[in-house]
Parts: structure tokens; sequence; C-alpha cells
């Protein structure tokens, strides 16, 4: 027997990066086929406790922040960080963030506000993810296939045809689609297919890593709960995240550079040291994934009508919780952009876009997370040998220690800068005018409306989020009521180029908007600004349709 499916997209893997992209493309209008080798609904391994901001803003567009905000730990359980010589140990310092009830009101502490309507969210991908696929489930265009492997594929000027099978049946599916997106993992046989290679550091760490249940651990404790707790001595450091709140725990112990194998270290020793705790401690393992933290990129991200997202594409330590993110914010560049070719609007050229926008972010991301990763490792291996000590000494010890971690992790917990910070610097879909974008850090950024940067949030003053009151195409904000912007939305019209127009009415303006015009992308990058339309808004339409040809580099429009 044999399956037959035809649809516009073909989607591989069913995780967060692959349902999100799912859900974006089904709103607007895209019909999607999902093939998953898991059953209905199972949950993922323990993995992934943290969304960023930008995700935040994605989810708060297709509909489902509240659904996400309400997953997760209880509502008063603080999402603080804390270092301590042990789980159950003396406490040196604690990176205050707000509880998931009070994420919208507590604007003390480095994590209390961000320039956005969506801060932050802490939660395990095991409650994340469920979230995803009953909404995806529920998205009218969206077709979820679940214990459905894609064996083997081939393209041409038509399109993608793909054979797979379903693992309990043995029944043949065979998917003809328009494009197709392997969002299958760090193991990606899309990437294989597709010939792309993974290049970059191999190994920059080794992780214990230990899913468990312990009824009485936060009893042990002498200071209060946090969301991730990490422990520091000369024995064995590690970090324990609290996954339902309660009883249950992921808890990671980090090899040490000349601790090459995962057996290297007996778990049960480790886990008891890292906690503080003795014999008498009982604990159930649930689960065990240990894993290699690594800084690996593909050489390329497309071949014609076949693209990879997210871990497929890119392999990093998940230091700010950026792995699962970044692969979203791929997801996110790439839909708009086939849903404009696939809706008629866009060229073919549109396509290109994706790889010469993401691939340099990748590279640069990745260099945060791992240089973090390795001076966090520096930390671990040189703890102090009196850290524990009682009295003044151990005292004095303690607190320049916990001084440290807080002033080098602080940046990787409120990372506004991997959120906001990142700019697009060579994209033929947007008209540079010679502006230089500003620098970022892992936490530090500055708002810009210079083209390529994310387009700086603000409030309107009917209290909405610029963003809800943007268009799901291009939106022009215009500051300026007296500037004629017809000649730009006739020549839109004409191409059939969704583009909506916002009368900017706000009491508090960023000071980086100094334009009475600014054009905002579907994804919330600028694309051209100025006080005036250009000579030739046709052309400037062309450029963000994506009419060019794409072995020369794009002309700047000044």
């Amino acid at each position: 027997m044999s399956k037959n499916i035809e649809t516009q997209v073909l989607i591989v893997g069913a995780g967060p990066v692959g349902l999100t992209l799912a859900i974006d493309l089904a709103q607007r209008g895209i019909s999607v086929l999902v093939a998953e080798t898991r059953h209905r609904g199972e949950p993922p391994s323990v993995k992934c406790n943290h969304v960023s901001a930008r995700t935040m803003e994605i989810f708060r567009r297709l509909g489902i922040s509240k659904a996400m905000r309400e997953a997760g730990l209880p509502g008063d359980h603080a999402n603080d960080v804390s270092y301590r010589t042990t789980f159950t140990g003396e406490e040196l310092s604690r990176i205050h963030i707000p509880s998931r009830e009070t994420r919208y009101s507590d604007k003390s502490g480095p994590d209390g506000w961000w320039p956005t309507a969506e801060p932050p969210h802490r939660i395990n991908q095991i409650y994340l993810e469920p979230v995803l696929f009953q909404h995806a489930e529920a998205t009218k265009g969206v077709t979820i296939l679940s214990r459905t492997r894609i064996d083997e594929f081939s393209q041409d000027e038509r399109g993608v045809s793909a054979r797979g099978v379903h693992l309990d049946t043995g029944e043949e599916v065979q998917v003809f689609s328009q494009y197709m997106v392997g969002c299958d993992g760090g193991r990606s046989g899309v990437r294989k297919a597709i010939g792309a290679k993974l290049s970059g550091t191999d190994v920059v760490g080794r992780v214990q890593s230990t899913y468990f249940r312990a009824p009485d651990l936060l009893s042990r404790a002498k200071h209060a709960p946090a969301w991730a707790t990490f422990s520091l001595n000369p024995r064995r450091s590690g970090n324990v995240y609290a996954i339902d709140g309660r009883e249950t725990f992921l808890l990671h112990n980090y090899l040490r550079s000349d601790e090459l194998e995962f057996d290297s270290v007996d778990r049960d020793w480790a886990i008891r040291t890292i906690l503080g705790v003795g014999d008498d401690f009982k604990y159930e393992i649930i689960s065990k994934e240990d894993w290699i933290g690594r800084r690996l990129v593909a050489d390329r991200f497309r071949d014609r009508r076949v693209f990879i997202c997210g871990d497929a594409s890119h392999l990093w330590v998940p230091m700010a919780g950026y792995g699962m993110n970044a692969g979203i914010a791929d997801a996110m560049n790439l839909s708009w952009q086939l849903a404009a070719r696939l809706s008629g609007w866009g060229a073919e050229g549109i396509l290109a876009a994706y790889e010469a926008e993401r691939l340099p972010i990748t590279e640069q991301v990745s260099r945060f997370a791992m240089n973090h990763a390795l001076a966090l490792q520096k930390e671990r291996e040189g703890v102090p040998p009196g850290i524990e000590d009682p009295g003044p000494a151990g005292e004095k010890t303690r607190k320049a220690a916990g001084q440290t971690l807080y002033d080098l992790n602080v940046k990787q917990y409120c990372c506004a800068g991997l959120n906001f910070g990142y700019f697009y610097d060579g994209s033929h879909l947007i008209a540079y005018d010679g502006e230089a974008a500003p620098t970022y850090s892992m936490d530090q950024f500055t708002p810009s409306t210079v083209p390529g940067c994310r387009t700086p949030h603000f409030w309107l003053d009917d209290g909405r989020s610029v963003y809800d009151a943007m268009g799901p195409g291009y939106t022009l904000l215009r500051f300026d009521r007296g500037a004629d912007v017809r000649p730009l939305v006739d020549a839109a019209a004409a191409k059939g180029m969704p583009l909506a127009v916002l009368d900017v009415q706000a009491a508090d303006v960023p000071d980086a908007y100094r334009h009475a015009l600014l054009l905002s992308r579907p994804d919330q990058h600028v694309a051209w600004r100025g006080d005036r339309l250009p000579a030739d808004p046709a052309a400037l339409v062309d450029r963000l349709r994506g009419c060019f040809d794409d072995t020369q580099p794009g002309p700047s429009n000044t």
C-alpha cells in the first residue's frame, strides 16, 4: 500500500523549529505537511530551558505566547540563577530573574526590563513542545504525519519528490512538494542528502546529564529555590535546573578537559557531590542523555528547493539558551520568503536571502556561545581551594568567587544583545544607506534603524505594541503624516506585494527613529528608511521582492 500526498511545503521534523515554521507558513496561507518519527504528541527529551525574548515575540505574533507563559514552572517559582558551593551548600551569588507571574511587572534586577512586549520565558522543552504541537495541529493548512520517516528525495524544476515509510504499519508514503525544509536535528538526513558539510570546533566540552526525581531535595537546601542552581567546589562542578518546580530536576555534570569519556566519572558520585548530599539521599533517575558541546556550522543552508534550519544547519553549546532560539529565528527568516515565492509576489531571488542572511549570524552567535562556554570551563577548573572553608577567610573567598560568577554569567542570562543586536548586512532584500549598524555583545546592543537591524520596539498611544499593529507583510511606519507614500503603495500593489501603512501615534518613540518613513519587513527587520520616498518606488519594491541576479552583489539604495 502507498499513500500519495501533495503539499506546498514538506517539513521534516516536528520539533520546536519545524512546528513554528509550519504554523507561520500556514498562517500565511501555505499548505504544510510535517513528517515526524515520534508518536503523536510524544514529548522530547529534557533539554532547552529558555525561550528568548525574540522567540516570545514570534510566539506572540502566532497567537501562542499566553499559552506558553502558562506552561512550565509554577507561577510563583523563582526564575533566579543561584551560585552555590553545592546545591545544598552556601550561596555565592544570585542573579534575580522575575518569576512567571511577575514577569511583566517586576522591573528589578538585570533581567527586569526588556525593550519589547515579550520578555524571556523559562520553560523546559518537555512543556514547550506540547503547546506548539497542539497549536500546529489545530492550525488550518498544517498536516502532521507522526511515526513517519522520510528516507529519500529528489528535486527538479517542478518541485521535490520525497519517499518515506510509516514506522508502525510499513506503509510507503510519497510526498510531492514545491519546497522541502529539513528541521531534523543534529544528525539531519536532509543536511547529508544536500551535501552540506559541518565545520568548526568539534568538541567544546562534554556534559554528563541526568534527569531525576527527588521529592525531598528542596527541603535539604539552605537557600530559596532557583530556576538554575550552579555548584562550584574543587571536587565537582555542575548545574541543576528545576523542571517542575517540585521534585524533578535536570543535572549537568560538566566533565573536565582531561575527562575524555562520559564514564570517566562515576555518575552517582558526581550527582551526590554536586548536590552536596550523602548516601542517605534517595533519588530516581528518569533518563540520561550525555552530550558533547560543539560549534559546528554547515557550509550551506540550501540546495535549490531544499533548505535546512535549526540544529540541522548549526550545532553549538547551549549558552544563553540560543540553540533552539536561533533555529526558530532561522525558520522565521525562511518562512516569509517561502510564502512570498509561493504566493506569487516574491521573485526567485527572494529565496537566496535565507542563506545570505542567516549563515553569517549563525557564525557570530555560535562564537559568542563557544567563548562563553570556554570562560565558564576555566572557572570550573580553577575553583579556589578554600571556597568551602568556615570563618572570615572562607567567606572572603566565597564573596570574590560569587562576584566573578555573577559578572560572567549575567551576560548569558540577560542576553539582550543576542536577542536584538544582530543585523543583516549583506542581503539583496535590504536597501542599505551607507550607515554602519552598531556593534553588539552577548548582553549589550544599541537600538537602531540602520537597514538590516531589528525594527526597534515601542508602545503606541493606544497601548498596543508597534509589532501588534504591523501587518503580516511589509509595514511602512509613517512618522510624518504629510509624507506622500502613495507611489510606494501603488508600486507594491502592482506587484501583489503586501504592504500596510501605519501612521505612528506614540508619545515615546525611541531616538533611533530619525526618519519620517521606515519600512519594516515581515520578520521585523528594517528594509529601508528615508524622509521621502526614493525617486523610483517600483525599483525599491522589486528589490524587496528579490528581483535580482543572485550571482551579483546587491547595490545600496541611498
